[in-house]
């Protein structure tokens, strides 16, 4: 761009002073500050893309480390909603097992206690049946 300028000065330097000037050589020296501005613009377009691509690249890592971090949780959630479950089942079971065993003991006790009451009044009526007084 400096060339350019040094050229320009040069030629318009020499247009104030020779009659004889031809025009057409400002115009291709505007032709080349043209030519020149938009080398300069299209290299200014590029270095904004190359810009623009970075974030979209931290961002796209961004998102990709989200989504692992995220797919991490939900792979312990999961484990962690299934042992609880496995827990809940183990528990539900020991449970369902201690009222089993509770209705069991109870009917045992029942029995026991018929059987003991049963005993007590056989042993009543024989008592009675031969006379022996009881000491209480």
């Amino acid at each position: 761009m400096e060339a350019l300028l040094s050229q320009f000065t040069f030629l318009s330097d020499q247009a104030l002073r020779d009659k004889n000037f031809d025009p057409s050589a400002m115009e291709d020296l505007v032709k080349l500050f043209e030519i020149d501005s938009y080398k300069a613009w299209a290299a200014t377009e590029l270095e904004n893309e190359e810009q623009a691509k970075q974030p979209e690249i931290t961002v796209q890592e961004a998102e990709e480390y989200l989504d692992s971090v995220m797919e991490t949780a939900m792979d312990e959630f999961r484990r962690f909603e299934e042992e609880m479950e496995r827990d809940s089942r183990d528990e539900l079971d020991a449970a369902e097992e201690a009222r089993r065993m509770g209705n069991l003991m109870e009917k045992v006790a029942t029995i026991a206690s018929k059987l003991y009451t049963e005993a007590s009044m056989k042993s009543a009526f024989k008592g009675l049946s031969t006379n022996k007084v009881h000491p209480s």
